[in-house]
């Protein structure tokens, strides 16, 4: 083996420490090194130019001014941890930080910990910019979130549509059946709603049917469905009530819907009502006992609730 002699050694030791310097300057990856009590001791190029500061804005300050004051605490307890700890690597974790504009931004952050020259432990890490990405994920959610949301309700109401409306009257059946509590259903219907988008046009009517629908949810118990069948028909689940409690409920609704003018134009609109208390049948038939009461609220002159008769 070929002796090396100190100054030989002393110059390998300096081009080496010169390349780890290099690289360190040169990584497209954000480093810093912090001191034992978390004082900034080096800071890399990437790191600089991600958080907006200069070097010297940064040496000797705590880490934790990166961080949403919230999180400040946490995380310097989770440095102090893991500088008098056992471990020499930490685990990748992903935090949410402010950059000098006081933007948040969000990184991966991962640590070593090592044996600076003066004997005492230095932790290094090593953050990556993920802000772009999570982003998009959130972006992604919220798009998933609206096409579920567009599955399950009527766009122009909110309210429940069809489909996801006959799924909990199935759902409400099965569980009236199994604890034997009663609950009856209303089906309602807006009188001579035609004659609105004739004369005042289709946006006229929908802004009609909005007002009406939010207005009818407030008046019915946080306990109660409102669903849009379809048009100007509309159903309520009603849990918990018999035909004639049922049947109070929907007077309310009635009465407050025809005391009210909406839109611009001032218009006074009323609704017939069938109500239906389950007995032993499907939900179809259920649906066909409120829409015949319905229908006889309208032959008899409108603006008024019916039950329907009882099932042989």
């Amino acid at each position: 083996m070929k002796e090396i002699s100190p100054d030989q050694l002393y110059q390998l030791f300096n081009r080496s420490k010169r390349n780890t310097e290099n690289v360190i300057k040169a990584s497209p990856i954000g480093i810093c090194i912090t001191t034992p009590s978390g004082h900034f001791e080096m800071v890399n190029p990437a790191y600089c130019e991600f958080y907006g500061y200069r070097p010297d804005e940064l040496l000797g300050q705590h880490f934790t001014m990166m961080v949403p004051e919230a999180n400040r605490a946490i995380l310097s307890a989770l440095h102090d941890e893991f500088i008098q700890g056992n471990e020499n690597h930490e685990l990748r974790q992903e935090w949410d930080v402010i950059n000098r504009n006081g933007e948040l931004r969000t990184i991966i952050a991962e640590a070593a910990r090592i044996e600076a020259d003066d004997g005492e432990l230095r932790k290094v890490t090593f953050i990556i910019d993920i802000t772009q990405r999570k982003q998009l994920e959130e972006r992604l959610k919220q798009a998933n979130e609206r096409l579920d949301h567009l599955a399950h309700h009527d766009e122009l109401t909110e309210l429940l549509n069809r489909r996801a409306g006959l799924q909990r009257l199935d759902e409400e059946i099965k569980r009236c059946k199994r604890y034997d509590t009663p609950f009856s259903i209303a089906m309602y219907d807006l009188d001579n709603f035609k004659a609105i988008n004739d004369t005042y046009g289709h946006s006229v009517g929908d802004s009609v049917l909005q007002q009406i629908t939010t207005l009818v949810s407030d008046v019915l118990r946080d306990t109660d469905l409102h669903i849009r069948l379809g048009g100007e028909e509309f159903l309520i689940i009603m849990p918990g009530v018999n035909a004639k409690e049922a049947s109070l409920g929907m007077q309310r609704v009635r009465e407050n819907v025809a005391q009210q003018t909406f839109t611009e134009h001032q218009l006074t609109v009323t609704l017939s009502s069938g109500i239906a208390s389950y007995a032993e049948a499907s939900g179809t038939r259920l649906l066909d006992r409120a829409d015949k009461a319905m229908y006889q609220a309208k032959q008899t002159g409108r603006n008024r609730v019916v039950i329907a008769s009882s099932p042989m």
